[in-house]
C-alpha cells in the first residue's frame, strides 16, 4: 500500500512531521495498526538499521529516524494495545552499576523498538538485583547489559551469576555489549550473546527471542 511505503520512506529520511501526518492519515483510512507498524514504521527502521550496520549512514541520521518513528509510534500505541497486537518480545536494558555511559545503550533501545520489541530501559548504573528483579516482574525473557569501562565489566558476570543462583538461567537470556566487551568475554562469563553494535544487537536479540 502506497501510504505505508511513504511512511517507511519519510522515516528513513528522518522527517518527523511527515511520518506523523501520514500515520494519522493511515489510521483515518482504517488501515490496521499492526499493518502500519510492520509495513510502515518497522519496515523503514529495518532499512535504517541495515544502512547503519553497513556504515552507509551514521548516528545523527539514526537518531533523526528514531524521532520520526516515535512520532508514528505514539499514535499507534493505544490502538495496538486495544487490538491486542503482540510485540516481538520484551527486553530489559541498562548500563551496568558503576557505569554512566548510555549513548550506545540508548541507540540499542531505539533500534530494538524499531524492530518491534518492547524495551524496559532501566537507564544507567543498574545493579544486578535491579536487572533481575525488573526482568522477573516485567516478564521479560532477555536482559541486555552495556558497559564502557573495563572496571564495570565484572558487574555483567554478577547478573549472570544471580540468574543462576535464582534458577532463572535459560528462562531469562543475557546479551552484553560495549566498547571493551568481546564475544570471548561473553563466553567467559556465561552470557548467552554478545553484540558489537546496535544493529547486531537487534539480530542477536531476535535469535535469542526465538530460542
Amino acid at each position: 500500500m502506497q501510504i505505508l511505503e511513504q511512511i517507511s520512506e519519510y522515516l528513513q529520511q528522518g522527517d518527523e512531521k511527515k511520518v506523523f501526518e501520514l500515520t494519522e492519515q493511515a489510521i483515518r483510512m482504517e488501515i490496521s495498526p499492526g499493518e502500519i507498524l510492520d509495513n510502515g514504521l518497522i519496515s523503514g527502521m529495518n532499512v535504517v538499521g541495515e544502512k547503519f550496520r553497513e556504515h552507509e549512514i551514521y548516528l545523527p541520521e539514526v537518531l533523526m529516524a528514531a524521532k520520526a518513528m516515535y512520532a508514528g509510534m505514539n499514535q499507534l500505541k493505544p490502538l495496538l494495545i486495544k487490538a491486542g497486537i503482540r510485540s516481538q518480545g520484551k527486553i530489559v536494558l541498562g548500563t551496568v552499576q558503576g557505569d554512566l555511559h548510555d549513548i550506545g545503550k540508548n541507540l540499542v533501545s531505539i533500534m530494538l523498538q524499531g524492530a518491534g520489541f518492547e524495551v524496559v530501559d532501566l537507564g544507567k548504573g543498574v545493579s544486578p538485583e535491579q536487572f533481575v528483579e525488573a526482568a522477573t516482574t516485567q516478564d521479560a525473557r532477555i536482559i541486555g547489559m552495556s558497559a564502557l569501562l573495563t572496571t564495570t565489566m565484572p558487574m555483567m558476570k554478577n547478573v549472570v551469576d544471580l540468574l543462576k543462583e535464582k534458577n532463572l538461567s535459560g528462562k531469562i537470556k543475557t546479551i552484553i555489549g560495549g566498547a571493551p566487551i568481546s564475544a570471548e568475554y561473553a563466553r567467559h562469563i556465561g552470557a548467552d550473546a554478545y553484540a558489537y553494535d546496535a544493529a547486531s544487537a537487534v539480530v542477536k536479540v531476535k535469535e535469542l527471542s526465538r530460542t
